[in-house]
């Protein structure tokens, strides 16, 4: 034989040997990890402000100084030792920067760290010594909390798997002509002919009227803004995958606009979405959907009903229930405890945090139905993740009102603030909102955007925070026993 093609042949046999080596080892290490050393994957997700970042950069904060968690059992106890960052497990997503966003908010003027625009993670270590006398022959364990962040528009996107092109173009169309944010794209759309031959400048403007609505829809407090990469194109901004629209029913013939448009919206899914479902969602056994409630109440009843839609859709894209062990060590974990989270609950007097809960719990009533039928754990909370104000009582025209001060974002100023009494009952906001009302009569429910609040923190330490220690306990507390 050549020796040159016995060398080569030696180096390939060689590189596979390698490759199945390196397969086996990870492999190992996998089960090892899930026996030995566990694994809590969290998925933190949310739509536009609903403080994902903050919420991420607290919660490792005050698992690395647990001064402020006395909720959490296993730091209230001081069964929680030692907590630590590690590299993350996937190498090829973008680690959370935990250390900038941290910065931003603890430093010497601190302001709110730039929001999730793709997904990311985090790894936390937590050396643990388990409870009763379990911990005194066993000694301590890690467990491993992987922390994944992702935006919640394209959480929105997995309820078009279930959808084709006509489908979401007439659920679309018929929100966008409620709407006077989509006033340009609607008249752009009744100059064209969507049974006409394709052309690219034509589609390109289409997809830039889409676009630009769905960007003002957000802004204007509406939350099922699809498809969710529109919003948030990273590399793909410019790509035909992104460029389409919806379309009123045609015969689409071949080469026309509307069957190219039909053809994008399914490579949409298939190389967007589906990779996403893959790689990311598909492996967290913990969620958190964090929500602005309070945003979506002062921007009227339409705006809480769309939220209302959008987190049943959300619930939908889960897989919840509890896996067989079998199951797990074969990676088809289910996501078994899913929180809702009010959050800007610091926006509020504590007499009210009960009231917002419960409005939290009843726009997801419908989907906690659904998750806790398939064995998954829901609760519904409201939280700050930061607290940026603190609470004080005034008169006002004879009336005692507990309100809120803080540094007001726009103008640096203090200012306090009553955005109005909630409802005891929730049906008082959701039944006028499910109606189609245009707005409320029962009140007037104000918001002013605080900016953080310079922290003075003590040794052990983390942030401030509300109910954050609640939170964690029942998301990672019997996974820490």
């Amino acid at each position: 034989m050549d020796p040159v093609q016995d060398r080569n042949r030696s180096l390939v046999i060689g590189t596979i040997a390698d490759a199945v080596g390196r397969q086996i080892e990870g492999a190992a290490r996998g089960v090892s990890g899930l026996l030995f050393e566990p694994v809590i994957r969290l998925g933190v997700t949310g739509l536009s402000r609903a403080g994902k970042t903050v919420f991420i950069t607290s919660l490792v904060a005050n698992l690395l100084d647990r001064g402020r968690m006395p909720g959490l059992e296993a730091a209230q106890s001081g069964r929680i030792e030692a907590a630590y960052l590690q590299p993350q497990p996937d190498d090829t997503v973008p680690r959370f920067d935990f250390e900038t966003h941290l910065a931003a908010l603890t430093g010497p003027a601190p302001h709110w760290p730039e929001s999730t625009r793709s997904v990311s993670e985090l790894r936390l270590s937590l050396k643990v010594r388990p409870k009763g006398m379990l911990g005194g022959l066993s000694g301590l364990r890690t467990v491993h909390l992987d922390i994944v962040d992702y935006p919640g528009e394209w959480l929105l996107d997995l309820g078009l798997l279930e959808q084709d092109f006509a489908g979401w173009s007439a659920e679309a169309l018929a929100r966008a002509e409620k709407r006077p944010e989509a006033e340009a794209f609607r008249a752009r759309l009744a100059t064209i002919d969507p049974d006409a031959p394709l052309s690219e400048p034509q589609a390109a403007a289409l997809a830039r009227d889409w676009t630009a609505y769905l960007k003002d829809a957000r802004e204007a407090g509406y939350s099922d803004c699809t498809p969710g990469r529109f919003l948030l194109p990273g590399d793909l901004e410019g790509s035909p995958v992104l460029t389409f629209a919806p379309l009123p029913p045609s015969q689409a013939p071949r080469g026309s606009l509307a069957r190219e448009c039909a053809r994008r919206f399914e490579a949409y899914k298939a190389q967007v979405v589906k990779p996403f479902f893959r790689a990311h969602f598909a492996r967290i056994d913990r969620q958190v959907v964090l929500v602005d409630v309070l945003g979506a109440i002062h921007a009227g009843p339409a705006a809480l009903e769309d939220l209302r839609q959008a987190m049943t859709g959300i619930l939908g894209a889960f897989r919840p229930g509890r896996s067989a062990f079998l199951s797990t060590l074969l990676g088809t974990r289910r996501v078994d405890r899913i929180l809702f989270a009010a959050t800007k609950a610091d926006h509020l007097h504590h007499e009210q945090h009960d009231r917002l809960a419960a409005i939290m719990a009843a726009l997801v009533a419908e989907a906690r139905r659904r998750a806790d039928f398939a064995g998954a754990r829901t609760q519904a909370m409201a939280i700050a993740a930061l607290r940026a104000t603190v609470e004080e009582r005034r008169s006002v025209d004879g009336v005692d009102l507990g309100l809120v001060r803080g540094i007001l974002l726009d103008t640096g100023r203090q200012a306090a603030l009553h955005p109005g009494d909630l409802p005891e009952d929730p049906a008082a906001l959701l039944h006028p909102a499910r109606s189609g009302a245009a707005q409320w009569l029962g009140g007037d429910y104000g918001v002013m955007r605080f900016a953080p609040a310079p922290l003075t923190l003590r040794p052990g330490e983390g942030p401030p925070h509300i109910r954050l220690d609640r939170a964690a306990q029942f998301l990672l507390g019997d996974r820490l026993g």
